[in-house]
């Protein structure tokens, strides 16, 4: 490497320093770590096909072969079958927004609707508001029940002869509970519509609990009436950003999701997704990252994830003001504060290194747990407590800042 590249790069770390220090698990938020290990196979196989294309698999059948293979494994993770099919994404929103245009495609050709509408509760991610805008659909949101999980029977009430698609989460993200797919599937059974169940944040972590022996309610394709399951695997699968698995309980149901068009000078041009080009780094790095660790491996990271979520909530319970939304059913939770500003809270956690993410309504800070965060969660719980403490003497009143992320 000549002394340019090495100044360019130099400037390059340079730039890095003041970001989160998420592989010391001071980020409770957007970033997940299993350690050095995991971390340096999806960065090696993620910089060898990083400059590939996954727009045509047959110039590159490398990538063909680590989709294919990605999207068995998830496939068996969810209970599919031979008759399941799907793709990998770039995210959980591209995902969300291909199970949307799907559901939306189908009423069209199926049905001849022409102004559809999807039913969701008010705690499905905004992914969906995002794929309602750009597809043209109606989003009707319903209020969850106390617990925070939809509303079954609100949600029934809400769906009419346009409603194309419902949606239940495998856990929600805003208070980390999963809802009641059973019951919303069959609303879907019912009206004879798609049910999608976004597992972005749960789809590894569920189903690796379920193996440890937790309680877990059904989610996945096991439930009749489950259409399509969205899981992202640069989340709790710990490979590099850019990786989401979108599965369809059929090949025909997959079909909606694709476009082809030869209407322009270039001939036939098919895609799978919302990208055209993109690149087959995640794709490598996910099927790397997925074979090194194996199902031994996530069940460790797994249950290491959950054991530290448990200790967060158990200790969030017992600190003065501070009020646990919910006890989480996977590696997620959120809390908030009677008697003081919770996201003053956040400004003092965040003078002393740590990021969480702020939420509302109502005014909540959350926590997404993972592997990393088991060796510095006695620290968090203690500065934790620290910060309460100096804001309820203090009167703090806090920086609510933006709610969630912008991509």
């Amino acid at each position: 490497m000549d002394s340019r590249a090495q100044e360019v790069l130099a400037q390059v770390a340079e730039i890095g320093q003041s970001d989160l220090r998420w592989k010391d698990g001071r980020a409770f938020s957007l970033a997940y770590y299993a350690g050095p290990e995991v971390q340096e196979v999806a960065d090696r196989a993620y910089a060898m096909y990083g400059s590939t294309n996954g727009l045509n698999a047959d110039a590159f059948p490398s990538l063909k072969k680590f989709q294919a293979e990605v999207v068995s494994t998830v496939n068996r993770w969810v209970h599919g079958d031979e008759q399941s099919a799907g793709f990998m994404t770039s995210g959980g929103t591209e995902s969300i927004l291909l199970a949307v245009k799907a559901a939306r495609e189908r009423g069209r050709r199926e049905f001849g609707i022409t102004q559809p509408n999807v039913v969701l509760p008010t705690s499905a991610h905004a992914a969906f508001e995002k794929a309602c805008y750009y597809f043209g659909l109606e989003s009707r949101r319903v209020a969850v029940l106390a617990d925070w999980r939809a509303d079954v029977d609100a949600m029934q009430q809400a769906t009419d002869e346009n409603t194309v698609l419902v949606v239940g989460s495998a856990p929600q993200y805003p208070q980390g509970v999963v809802d009641p797919i059973v019951d919303i599937a069959a609303i879907a059974r019912q009206r004879n519509i798609n049910c999608h169940v976004d597992a972005c944040m749960g789809g590894v972590t569920l189903t690796f609990l379920e193996q440890l022996g937790e309680p877990i309610p059904l989610w996945d394709f096991r439930v009749d009436g489950v259409t399509s399951i969205s899981v992202d695997l640069h989340k709790y699968g710990y490979t590099a950003k850019g990786a989401s698995v979108i599965l369809h309980r059929d090949r025909k149901l997959r079909s909606y999701q694709t476009f082809m068009t030869d209407n322009w000078l270039g001939g036939l041009y098919g895609s799978s997704g919302v990208l055209g080009t993109k690149s087959g780094g995640p794709m490598a790095a996910a099927w790397a990252v997925m074979n090194y660790l194996g199902d031994d491996g996530y069940r460790q990271l797994t249950q290491s994830a959950r054991a530290t979520t448990r200790q967060l909530a158990d200790a969030i319970q017992t600190i003065d003001g501070l009020q646990l939304r919910a006890y989480p059913d996977s590696t997620l939770l959120s809390f908030g504060a009677q008697g003081f500003d919770v996201f003053a809270v956040a400004d003092e956690l965040a003078l002393h290194g740590w990021y969480v993410d702020r939420q509302a309504p109502p005014d909540s800070l959350h926590c997404t747990v993972n592997a990393v965060h088991h060796q510095v969660i006695d620290e968090f719980i203690v500065d934790l407590g620290h910060a309460v403490t100096k804001v309820r003497d203090a009167g703090s009143t806090g920086t609510a800042g933006a709610y969630g992320t912008i991509e």
